[in-house]
């Protein structure tokens, strides 16, 4: 998943860092291996990829994907051409199932001993009875509520008179559907009863000021106060609280968040797994996400000690709090078919709201 990266980060040196998360400098096999993420997505900061090396003697090189689609076929059609993967663990079934990942070795990451047990051992994360993916960051979609506004309780809020006109959804079926299902009792990703969440949705429009896809367009509809309540991504509200001064919080209802969890995995065909496994277990210290959430801006971490790093002011702490790890329910792999009819209901939701 895509972070917003400050313009400037203070380039400091690293060293103490790699000598602290890797103790003394050790031969490994490779002299470089190459990972493959989103651009700006916290493996190919500068200053971390200085100091990994200095621990092991291993450059780091990246390549890019624009699209969980285009990482998939990367994979597929690059064959020795990557040692370390950026997955959206719902996606860790698929690349499995099609041979393009291999199981992970968490006796070569431990850092591993500090990861969350729920997000460690996660569905998502498992294929055939084997783990395939390292836990990273996670976040979560909510509510973003407007400082001064009494906090809702429920998603039923959205479809509350008191907040006529001045409520925004994020247009993505995946996540309007699974917002309907966890208003009406539902499993998110298994949703049986579409009219249901179908009804809930229909019940917004007299609320609906407008859509967001972005970040940006969020943000400058939120400071024109065309909205006070919106569904909203957990990293986004502290970055729009933080960097940009919205009077914007984050809110999580009884329901539930809506969860993602991304992981870093080893392509069954790396050319050296030891290093892979390696740089894994440097992407989850404490020492380096602490630098990385400090500086630039990072999903909450995935490994417990890296958060009790942060200090107890930090807002991406106060906000991703242990507790919502066991309640928010984890986005999961769709077949075709349920894709499908989560698209086509939200195209019918959509036009239902442009009639109004």
């Amino acid at each position: 998943m895509k972070l917003s990266r400050r313009a400037m980060v203070q380039l400091m040196g690293g060293t103490v860092l790699a000598t602290t998360l890797m103790g003394p400098r050790r031969a490994l096999a490779a002299t470089k291996i190459t990972v493959l993420n989103w651009q700006g997505y916290g493996t190919d900061e500068k200053w971390a990829l200085e100091a990994f090396k200095a621990a092991t003697g291993i450059e780091v090189v990246h390549d890019y994907f624009n699209s969980e689609a285009e990482m998939i076929t990367k994979l597929a059609t690059n064959p020795g051409a990557y040692d370390v993967v950026l997955i959206n663990s719902a996606r860790i079934a698929q690349a499995a199932g099609q041979g393009l990942i291999q199981p992970v070795d968490f006796a070569k990451i431990p850092n591993a001993a500090g990861l969350a047990p729920k997000l460690k051992d996660h569905d998502n994360m498992q294929y055939e009875g084997e783990t395939f993916g390292c836990a990273w960051v996670w976040g979560m979609n909510g509510l973003g509520v407007r400082d001064g506004k009494t906090d809702p309780d429920s998603y039923a809020a959205l479809a509350d008179p008191a907040w006529a006109g001045k409520v925004a959804l994020f247009d993505d079926a995946v996540t309007a559907v699974g917002l309907g299902a966890l208003a009406t009792g539902q499993d998110m990703n298994d949703p049986k009863d579409l009219e249901a969440v179908k009804g809930f949705l229909q019940s917004v429009r007299p609320n609906l000021h407008n859509l967001w896809t972005s970040e940006d367009q969020w943000n400058k509809a939120f400071a024109a106060n065309e909205f006070d309540l919106s569904v909203a991504w957990s990293g986004g509200v502290v970055r729009s609280f933080r960097n940009g001064g919205l009077p914007v919080h984050f809110v999580v209802p009884k329901e539930g968040a809506i969860g993602w969890l991304d992981g870093l995995a080893v392509p069954s065909t790396a050319p050296d797994v030891d290093a892979a496994h390696a740089f894994i277990n440097y992407m989850i210290d404490p020492d380096f996400y602490f630098r990385w959430a400090t500086e630039v801006g990072a999903p909450a971490s995935a490994n417990v000690d890296a958060m009790a790093k942060l200090p107890e002011d930090d807002l991406m702490k106060q906000v991703h709090k242990a507790e919502y790890i066991d309640t928010m329910s984890i986005m999961s792999a769709l077949p075709d078919a349920r894709r499908d009819g989560f698209n086509a209901l939200w195209q019918e939701m959509k036009a239902y709201y442009a009639a109004k």
